[in-house]
């Protein structure tokens, strides 16, 4: 595991590659050195005895070659060069027959290799290099001098090649040295860069950790690389977040402590005014009683609140689907709410531009329309409408509520979802708003994977309208 772990490294991993390139290279380099000097030393050494031994052929030919003849001169001349090239030399007659070699062991014997045949029909020198003896042999054509050039016997000459192969391992050594100096300084390097390279990330990695209770630091700027500055500027962004949704729980919680408290307070008001009074008449117990049950639903009605939205975020991927005939469901609640409206002279209609047929879930989806609906009606004017209105295409389909009512300000359009937001307060607690029905309907709209968007000037009323997929993704 500590294993895994370091080779997860990113320093190691730079360290790694920085190796890897600077080495490689001098390896390379090294080889081919070594390789290119073989080359040229063999191909030197070629050239060099291969022009020696042309001069030879036609030297011997002038010296009167024959392949019947025994000339001591040629012998000589040819033990000569034998001596000034270290090399044994060779000379295969037509027949391929040795006539003289200057080792005089293989003299009258046939000696035939694909060089030697190549040198009769063709004319043409070649060499060919044993690396495992540790010799090159080249054949040379002796052409007549009768201005024919027709080749009358071959030259085979073996020179030692321990001569390269001994500068070659003194090459190899030096080489060697410079290879290991290099790798020495390429790790050091490659060490020091490493470490100073990722010290950015140790900085952000330091100021990350800084963090402990809060969201109240300064932001961090570590502008060394732009991917330190994207790292650091994500990580602001998170911050911002992080601090904003902790101030959102924590006017959250302010909230809920306020609401549950205001209804004991009342309560509580009522009990020691009824305690602290003698002789109270019957009529003012009946009215307190009557206030305290008042205060009793509204606490219930926020406790009600609260366990619907806490329902919906523990149980945000369930739905209990199924197709239900939206104009029908509606219209229902409808009948639910105009009871309400109608207290306050708010005539509600239901306009259907189509059919609907869609999966959603019954009960969710009620709780939505329904918070919408009464929310349409509590905010309005006396003698005012709601309006409501069905449509459809082929993916969606939409249910839009406005209203007459007082507006909204364009400054809270972006918060009338938000838990216990409410733009009025007075008017709110007035007509018994808890500040959460937006946030109820909003989290059912969400579940079904629609969206609700609300449009609204100040003193002109207000639309809500919602769109939801006729095919709910969670019957797919």
């Amino acid at each position: 595991m500590n294993s895994y772990r370091l080779l997860k490294s990113l320093k190691l991993r730079i360290f790694i590659v920085m190796m890897v390139i600077g080495i490689l290279p001098c390896l390379a380099v090294g080889a081919c050195v070594l390789l290119n000097y073989e080359r040229r030393a063999v191909f030197e050494k070629t050239v060099d005895t291969t022009n020696r031994c042309r001069a030879m052929a036609n030297h011997i030919v002038e010296l009167g070659y024959s392949s019947e003849s025994d000339n001591s001169e040629i012998s000589e001349e040819l033990n000569q060069l034998s001596e000034f090239l270290s090399a044994r030399v060779l000379v295969v007659d037509s027949d391929y027959r040795v006539i003289f070699d200057t080792y005089s062991m293989s003299v009258g014997k046939t000696l035939i290799s694909k060089e030697i045949v190549d040198c009769f029909t063709e004319g043409v020198s070649a060499s060919n290099r044993d690396r495992k003896n540790q010799f090159i042999e080249m054949t040379v054509p002796v052409t007549d001098n009768t201005g024919e050039g027709s080749v009358i016997g071959v030259m085979v000459t073996s020179v030692p090649a321990t001569s390269i192969s001994d500068s070659l391992a003194v090459l190899k050594r030096q080489t060697s040295i410079f290879e290991i100096t290099m790798a020495i300084f390429v790790f050091v390097i490659s060490l020091v860069l490493s470490q100073f390279l990722i010290r950015p990330f140790d900085k952000i990695s330091r100021a990350i950790g800084s963090v402990r209770e809060g969201f109240d630091m300064d932001p961090i700027s570590i502008p060394d690389y732009l991917e330190t500055e994207a790292i650091t500027n994500a990580f602001n962004s998170m911050m911002k977040r992080m601090k904003k949704v902790d101030d959102s729980r924590e006017t959250f919680v302010a909230n809920v402590s306020h609401e549950l408290k205001t209804p004991l307070a009342s309560m509580k008001v009522l009990s020691d005014s009824i305690l602290s009074s003698e002789d109270v008449p019957v009529e003012t117990y009946r009215e307190f009683m009557v206030d305290i049950g008042d205060e009793v639903d509204r606490e219930n009605k926020i406790i009600n609140d609260l366990l619907s939205l806490v329902k919906m975020d523990r149980n945000a991927d369930t739905l209990n689907t199924e197709l239900c005939n939206i104009n029908e469901l509606v219209e229902k609640i409808l009948k639910m709410v105009r009871p309400i409206a109608q207290s306050s002279n708010i005539e509600i209609t239901l306009e259907s531009a189509r059919e609907v047929n869609a999966e959603v879930d019954r009960t969710k989806f009620s709780l939505a329309i329904m918070n919408l609906v009464e929310n349409a009606v509590k905010y309005n004017k006396n003698g005012g409408w709601v309006k409501v209105r069905i449509d459809a295409d082929h993916q969606l389909f939409t249910v839009e509520i406005s209203d007459s009512g007082v507006g909204i300000p364009k400054d809270s359009l972006d918060h009338i979802f938000e838990r216990f937001y409410r733009v009025d307060k007075s008017h709110s607690r007035e007509i018994g708003g808890t500040g959460l029905g937006l946030s109820i309907a909003r989290s059912a709209i969400l579940l079904h994977r629609g969206a609700v968007k609300a449009e609204s000037r100040e003193g002109e009323g207000a639309v809500f309208t919602v769109r939801v997929p006729i095919k709910s993704a969670a019957g797919t």
